[in-house]
């Protein structure tokens, strides 16, 4: 071997292409990741419940509009009217605070329920729901209702779920006296 064919430019040799099919493989892996990304990101957008309470709705009730929610509150026991032909309930919920923080600065759920029915300068919401009266509706039970805010300012719960106030009774002081 001569030394001028050594050295022959590197120009000469063919370049290293990847095949077609390993190409198709790459970019039809890239699109899979693509698309589950997306769908992870779009379901859990959709899916997205804010946890509000009657003050922050109250006070941003048009942002939340259409959303599905959670929303607690203190009910008020004057308020609830049942139509059994319809299974139609209202009723108004009055503010409690979010954090269980605030709750026991305050005294502890039992007490927060109870004034919250008492002070009439909370914030109030009204609520619908469809179906059966639960039996632990009734004055301080705490509500936790899932729904839709209505552009009427109502909230329309599609799930009602609610703790009965006898759970704190020995936290509130006596009331009936």
């Amino acid at each position: 071997m001569d030394i001028a064919e050594s050295s022959a430019p590197a120009t000469l040799r063919p370049a290293r292409t990847l095949p077609a099919s390993r190409v198709k493989f790459v970019a039809g892996g890239v699109l899979i990741i693509a698309a589950i990304v997306y769908l992870i990101w779009s379901s859990a957008t959709a899916s997205a419940q804010y946890f509000l309470t009657v003050d922050e709705i109250k006070a941003r009730g048009a942002d939340y509009m259409g959303r599905e929610l959670k929303v607690s509150g203190a009910v008020l026991g004057e308020s609830i009217q049942y139509d059994a032909q319809n299974l139609r309930l209202e009723f108004t919920v009055a503010h409690v605070p979010g954090s269980q923080k605030e709750i026991d600065a305050l005294g502890g759920m039992a007490l927060v329920l109870h004034e919250a029915t008492l002070d009439p300068t909370r914030s109030r919401i009204n609520v619908v729901y469809i179906g059966v009266q639960p039996d632990l509706l009734r004055n301080e039970a705490q509500a936790i209702m899932t729904g839709k805010l209505g552009e009427d300012g109502v909230f329309y719960a599609t799930e009602l779920l609610l703790k009965c106030p006898t759970r704190y009774e020995e936290a509130v002081p006596s009331q009936a006296e």
